[in-house]
């Protein structure tokens, strides 16, 4: 019998557990008048596209994780693969001239899987620290070729980058800036953001595309021109920000604005990588972009092991790489390359080719889109956008004005109440309804999401209207 055939199910006292985490675990986001007085839901398992809380009650995780799972849960394969590792080498130094044989593969597997000249990777411990560590490597690109003034970042409102110090400057989120922490404001600077349903009212596509490209080169000529903007970052669609898609041909010409002005172009693919749109990146494959730099992390282990990486041009590598510099890129972290999440991650993309699950998405997410567009004839629904296994849904108190309900009210998180109860769990952000289900979702299954969902948004409006917020 095997270690994992012989694992008991443990029995846990779901009261008792949610007192310990409630009085000394602080959760990211965490908002505590809230979470005084109700704490936390306890999962304890997962199988599959299903997570289990304490008390035993199943639900159909149509977050996976935090756009994670993209294999699913519980996998026994993967858990062998790190127990395996764990056994043979569970930590090596990845500083200075040592290395592990799983992040030498890993390596050289996403310099494969990766766009155009990206050949070059940095590992680092997720997301966050990947946008930070391109955010320095930039910095140190371009003191290397001399372009010392060349410092200016720029980014867009409502983007999400991470939370470091500096992912979190670079990212425009108002809400994740509040007045108690502080930011990076001096070099780093925010763009308007490409959503389109929230443009002034009669703009069209094209024209709201021509306002933000030229919104764009007057912010590098306000700064001082090309020669003080180092890099420009972008997710090729904005995820907790709302999931927005950009309309037609933004990213090109933001792109082609980089190209003309010799700034760096960042995609953070940290959401958007590993399949969740039906390529291993979709800055070229979705979107018709080479970028200079790709963040990710997430999908790249499905969450089996906090992994992230920064992947980086050849024409960049041939800057620090110049001979006879006498260069060191002090720059890293203990668990760079660390061999047990290398190897998760090399086993997640080996399960990932396997069962074709790229293949699944493109298959598959064209009718989450279409089914969950049917939501648009209920009464509190302005807008559902996304694409493939990337959806949100949009609240709004009056469809016409597309006007906003009371960001106290919380409507998004009444919906995913209502939605936990009967067995769903979607993401609430304010005014937003998020899913980014595992790749392995089928047909079944959007079926439950979607029939689901409308019930919860059903229940939601019956509850405004009895409290007196929503005209019958």
């Amino acid at each position: 019998m095997s270690f994992f055939e012989n694992i008991s199910k443990p029995t846990y006292d779901a009261q008792e557990i949610w007192r310990k985490d409630r009085d000394h675990h602080l959760h990211p986001w965490q908002v505590f008048d809230v979470f005084r007085e109700e704490g936390a839901l306890p999962i304890v398992e997962g199988r599959g596209n299903y997570i289990f809380d304490a008390n035993g009650k199943r639900y159909f995780d149509a977050v996976g994780g935090l756009w994670c799972n993209n294999i699913g849960l519980g996998r026994k394969e993967m858990a062998e693969t790190i127990a395996e590792q764990a056994y043979r080498l569970s930590y090596a130094s990845p500083f200075v001239d040592l290395t592990n044989a799983p992040a030498a593969e890993l390596a050289a597997k996403l310099a494969e899987l990766a766009p155009a000249s990206l050949n070059h990777v940095f590992f680092t411990c997720g997301g966050s620290t990947a946008v930070d560590t391109a955010f320095r490597l930039i910095h140190y690109y371009q003191n290397c070729r001399g372009k010392h003034d060349k410092k200016h970042v720029i980014s867009r409102l409502n983007a999400y980058h991470g939370t470091t110090y500096a992912s979190m400057s670079i990212g425009g989120k108002p809400g994740d800036h509040p007045p108690e922490f502080d930011f990076i404001s001096d070099t780093i600077h925010h763009l308007g953001y490409p959503n389109h349903y929230r443009a002034p009212e009669g703009m069209s596509e094209a024209e709201f595309v021509d306002s933000l490209v030229q919104e764009f080169e007057d912010k590098i000529a306000e700064l001082g021109g090309p020669d003080k903007v180092a890099a420009f970052f972008a997710e090729p669609i904005m995820g907790a920000g709302g999931v927005i898609v950009a309309p037609d041909g933004y990213l090109q010409r933001m792109y082609e604005v980089c190209k003309e002005n010799d700034i760096l172009y960042v995609s953070d693919e940290v959401v958007t990588a590993f399949g969740r749109l039906g390529h291993w990146f979709a800055s070229e494959e979705e979107f018709g972009i080479q970028p200079d730099i790709i963040t990710c992390a997430k999908g790249l282990t499905s969450g089996y092991q906090p992994l992230g990486a920064t992947i980086f041009s050849d024409e960049i590598f041939a800057v620090l790489n110049a001979p006879d510099s006498g260069r060191c890129f002090a720059h890293g972290f203990t668990y760079s390359g660390h061999p047990v999440a290398c190897a998760a991650a090399l086993k997640n993309i080996e399960i990932l080719e396997r069962e074709q699950l790229l293949e699944n998405v493109k298959e598959v997410g064209p009718y989450f889109e279409q089914q969950l567009k049917t939501l648009e004839d209920l009464p509190i629904v302005g807008q559902v956008r996304g694409r493939k296994f990337m959806m949100c849904v949009e609240y709004v108190a009056d469809k016409n004005s597309k006007a906003l309900f009371p960001e106290e009210l919380d409507i998004g998180k009444r919906v995913s109440n209502q939605a936990d109860a009967r067995g769903l769990i979607t993401r609430a952000i304010v005014h937003l309804n998020v899913m980014s289900p595992s790749l392995t979702m089928t047909r079944e299954d959007v079926d439950f999401i979607v029939a689901t969902l409308r019930e919860s948004i059903e229940a939601t409006v019956a509850e405004l209207r009895n409290e007196g917020l929503l005209a019958a």
